[in-house]
Order: structure tokens, then sequence, then C-alpha cells
């Protein structure tokens, strides 16, 4: 799913490194005093284990790639907040140190993997938590991962450097990652139940968006 440097036209890079600049830094806002302790050893484990599983990947057609993603992973150990910063820092780390997406395309990379993946994936667990926990974490993988390679195929789509059309890279990426989307539900699953077997409160990530509301 990562955008690769040159596929974006100036402007659409630009808008989407403003707006994921927003969208973190109220992210930072929000999770302040709710990483801590047993939550903070988390982050790092799920922030990890996220970039590892991401660097499997095969090409999808126009100039992009998909792989597990972890967005919705990540808010549901996390809480949204966290969640955001987690997988931001994820995203960052692949660009500056592996190239992977590029520094001028890391706002639009951030924004569909970062902020979309984990806001989609766990306003569609809580909306199904009450009633089937796996069912919930599994529709937000597989929804998460698919609201966020709409915005990518919009993404390329909207530039005047990709050489397709807006309705191809839209259907291509949305699609191809609706399909894939199953992959991501059935490792989000399997994610959350590694890590609360191996002690990951099931409680954190709910906590979580409860004491930034408050």
């Amino acid at each position: 799913m990562h955008i690769l440097t040159g596929m974006l036209s100036s402007f659409v890079a630009t808008l989407f490194a403003v707006a994921s600049t927003g969208a973190v830094g109220e992210a930072f806002r929000r999770a302040r005093g709710t990483l801590s302790g047993e939550r903070v050893r988390l982050f790092a484990l799920a922030s990890a284990a996220i970039f590892a599983a991401q660097m499997l990947n095969w090409p999808i057609p126009g100039g992009t790639s998909a792989h597990f993603v972890g967005g919705a992973l990540a808010g549901i150990l996390l809480g949204p907040a966290a969640g955001v910063i987690a997988m931001t820092v994820v995203v960052a780390v692949q660009a500056v140190v592996f190239a992977d997406g590029g520094l001028v395309v890391l706002g639009a990379n951030v924004w569909n993997m970062a902020v979309v993946n984990v806001l989609v994936g766990y306003a569609a667990y809580r909306l199904l938590a009450d009633r089937n926990e796996t069912a919930a974490v599994f529709a937000a993988g597989a929804v998460g991962v698919t609201a966020a390679a709409f915005f990518a195929g919009l993404q390329l789509g909207a530039s005047a450097a990709f050489d397709y059309r807006l309705v191809e890279t839209v259907s291509t990426m949305t699609l191809s990652h609706a399909a894939l989307g199953l992959a991501e539900g059935l490792l989000t699953v399997g994610g959350v139940r590694f890590f609360r077997a191996v002690g990951a409160p099931a409680a954190f990530g709910r906590d979580a968006e409860e004491e930034v509301a408050a």
C-alpha cells in the first residue's frame, strides 16, 4: 500500500502532508497521559510486530503494493489516538530507513495507513464489539485496510504525475484490498489473540479511548 516517491503530484502530496500533520498532532494531544507503564511496553511491542509484518509485501498493478497494514490491530490494542501514533512511527521509520514510500509522499502514506486505517478500523470494531468480539476484530481489519486503499487510489488518480485515470486507480486499489482485507481481518484476529495471550489486557484500547474522551 505504500505510495512511492514520484507517484503523486506536488499538490496532492502537500495536501495530505498538511492533513496528516494535523491528525497526528491531535492524536498526540489526545494520547497524553494514556501511555505509561504497561501501555508503553505494549506500544513498543505492537509497533515492532506491525513493522516486521509490513515488510512482507507484493506488487499491485499501478505502482503500489499490498501487505498487512496493521492499523486496526494498533487501534484495538492501544486505543485510537495511540494507535495513530504507533502507525505513524512505523510508516516514518520505513520511509527514512528503508526508503519504503519516501519522504515526499510520507504525509499521504501516514494519512492512509496511520490515520484512516486506524480510525476506520477502530470505529468498525467498536460498532460490533458488544455483539461478537471476534467478528468485530475481523471486520476492523478488513474494513480499515479497504478504506485506506480507497484513499491511496484517490491520491494516485488525482495526481497528474500518475499515468492512470482516477476511476482506474480507485477501483483497482479498493477492490484488490477488499479481497486482501479478508486476510487482513484474519491476521488482525490472530494478532489480538496473540497479544492478549501473552498478557496484554483487553481493556487497554477501550480504557485509553475513555481517558481521551474524559
